[in-house]
């Protein structure tokens, strides 16, 4: 690469801390690292024009879980991790509001909904059930109930009796929230450097040699935060997740105001102004949607528009003016992965889909490891 001298020596020369990945983890953990050093050369390594994974892809959900997605990971997890996962993730949020600050990032306290489908009744009398257990195991931590049932107002079609109601939870402005990271980073002396990928490194004990595509530079400790893409890093333990995402035009007199959960957090939608944003979809394929390619797919963009046209808007003309993807980072766990990888090597990944939620207190975790 023709490097001049003054990008050898201002860039590539003396790094302390190379961060890799510039999303709401990477940012967080490069801030954290220059409260603790603060006279040492930090840098930020993105492979994309803007954060290549979910962090300005998202839905913008200030959430922690619905109640069918607390109850679906009370199968798989045990009590106390479940417990534990939903402390993180409102740790977390807290964390990122008192960083940037509400006004900032737009948050929105409209509260959260769950709805289910007339063909769930399974799934929701499970949940109206388990309801008051759900309540008592988190009330140490909200310190009052957290899912209440509520009669629909907003018009909703082919839908139980009853939504559960969320007081916690709210919407932000996702973009409005990584231009504010960013702004903070820059302003703190941190160096980033976008359209770079790193292809290999190789940890030397008392440094890291990196290797980008077409240049290599040494820095004293390496943290990733790539998430979605930290499948070979984890040796597994995480993998792609696609989210399939499409947003309307404006619609005259919208009265959904909130954030929506449906089928144990696979469906989510929330209202922009007078737009509906809705995603996911991905439990109809997993097989397909386990990539790190972005893109959409006939099955999933149906159903959604179905959901749209015979669920959420049954009354209501609309039209979709975009769709785009982001690539989440999942595994057989939902416990996020902080760890040391060498004696110079660090990684925080696995955010299960709760980036927003999760991501700011991992980026944390990630440099206090060091």
């Amino acid at each position: 690469m023709n490097l001049s001298y003054w990008e050898l020596k201002n860039w590539f020369t003396n790094v302390d801390y190379t961060v890799v990945g510039s999303g709401i983890v990477g940012l967080h953990a490069a801030l954290r690292l220059r409260e603790r050093f603060p006279n040492s050369k930090i840098l930020v390594l993105e492979k994309g024009m803007l954060p290549h994974g979910a962090s300005t892809k998202n839905a913008g959900f200030a959430c922690f879980g619905s109640i069918s997605e607390i109850v679906d990971d009370l199968k798989s997890h045990s009590e106390e991790d479940v417990i534990q996962l939903i402390k993180k993730r409102w740790e977390g949020l807290q964390l990122l509001r008192k960083r940037l600050g509400d006004t900032i990032i737009d948050f929105k306290p409209y509260g959260g909904f769950e709805l289910f489908l007339k063909e769930d009744e399974g799934g929701y009398n499970d949940c109206i059930r388990k309801l008051p257990f759900i309540n008592e195991i988190l009330k140490p931590l909200f310190k009052s109930d957290v899912f209440a049932k509520k009669i629909d107002r907003f018009g909703f079609a082919s839908i139980q009796e009853y939504l559960v109601f969320n007081p916690f939870e709210a919407q932000i402005d996702t973009g409005d929230m990584m231009q504010a990271l960013l702004r903070n980073a820059v302003s703190e002396n941190i160096l980033i450097l976008n359209q770079q990928t790193v292809t290999a490194y190789l940890d030397k004990g008392n440094e890291v040699q990196v290797a980008l595509v077409d240049f290599t530079f040494k820095t004293k400790k390496l943290l990733f935060a790539t998430n979605g893409f930290a499948n070979e890093l984890t040796k597994g333990a995480v993998h792609p997740a696609r989210a399939q995402v499409l947003i309307t035009e404006s619609i005259q007199n919208l009265v959904i105001k909130g954030a929506f959960h449906l089928d144990k957090g696979y469906y989510y939608f929330r209202n922009i102004g007078d737009r509906i944003l809705l995603g996911g979809g991905r439990n109809l394929d997993f097989e397909a949607e386990n990539t790190s390619e972005f893109g959409q797919t006939e099955i999933i963009q149906k159903k959604l528009e179905q959901l749209l046209k015979e669920v959420i808007l049954p009354n209501q003309d609309f039209q979709i003016e975009h769709r785009w993807s982001g690539i989440m980072g999942v595994g057989s766990s939902k416990n996020p992965i902080v760890s040391q990888l060498s004696d110079n090597v660090y990684c925080g990944v696995r955010l299960g889909g709760m980036g927003v939620a999760i991501g700011s207190l991992i980026g944390t975790e990630l440099a206090d490891l060091v």
